[in-house]
C-alpha cells in the first residue's frame, strides 16, 4: 500500500508540484517574470548554487512552498517540519537584499483549529531569520494571506533594536 500525504494522490512529489504551480499562478499576477524552479547563489564563507522553488532576480524575491499538513491522528508531522527548518537555514544563506517568502498549505489541527504555520512559527521562532514572510495558501478557495507575524517582537512583544 503507497502512503502518500495525501487521498488520492498519485505520490508525494505530485501533490508539491501542485501546490508549487498554484503559489506560482497567484504570484505570477504582481510578480511577472517569476521563475520556477530559481537558481540562487547561498552561502556563508564559500557560495554554491540553491534551486528554490520560485523566484525572481528582477525583483529579488525567492520563494519556498511546503504543503504539508498534520498527521491524520491530529498529530505533529515531525519530520516535514524538519524540511521546514531547512528551508529557513537556505533562507538565512540567501543574500539579505532578497525577500524571502515562505508558502504553507493552511491546514488546522481539529482539535484546537490552530494552523499548522502557526504552531511552527509559535515553537520554532529561533530557527526564523528576521526577514522571512509566512503566507498560508487555502488551496480549496485558492486564497493566499500573509501571516502577520514580527519575529523582532517574539519575546518582548516590543521590536528589537536595529543597528
Amino acid at each position: 500500500m503507497a502512503r502518500h500525504q495525501r487521498k488520492n494522490a498519485t505520490s508525494n512529489t505530485q501533490v508539491g508540484m501542485v501546490f508549487e504551480e498554484l503559489t506560482l499562478k497567484y504570484f505570477k499576477q504582481s510578480i511577472p517574470d517569476i521563475a520556477r524552479p530559481f537558481w540562487l547563489p547561498i552561502g556563508h564563507i564559500e557560495q554554491k548554487e540553491h534551486k528554490f522553488d520560485l523566484g525572481s532576480a528582477k525583483q529579488k524575491i525567492i520563494i519556498e512552498c511546503k504543503s504539508h499538513t498534520w498527521t491524520k491522528s491530529g498529530n505533529v508531522p515531525s519530520a516535514k517540519l524538519t524540511t521546514w527548518d531547512q528551508a529557513m537555514l537556505y533562507f538565512f544563506l540567501a543574500p539579505r537584499k532578497y525577500r524571502k517568502i515562505f508558502v504553507v498549505k493552511k491546514d488546522l489541527r481539529v482539535k484546537t483549529q490552530e494552523s499548522l504555520a502557526s504552531y511552527y512559527i509559535r515553537t520554532h521562532s529561533h530557527v526564523i531569520p528576521d526577514e522571512v514572510e509566512f503566507w498560508e495558501a487555502d488551496e480549496k478557495e485558492r486564497d493566499f494571506r500573509k501571516i502577520d507575524f514580527d519575529i523582532t517582537k517574539r519575546f518582548t512583544g516590543k521590536p528589537f533594536p536595529v543597528k
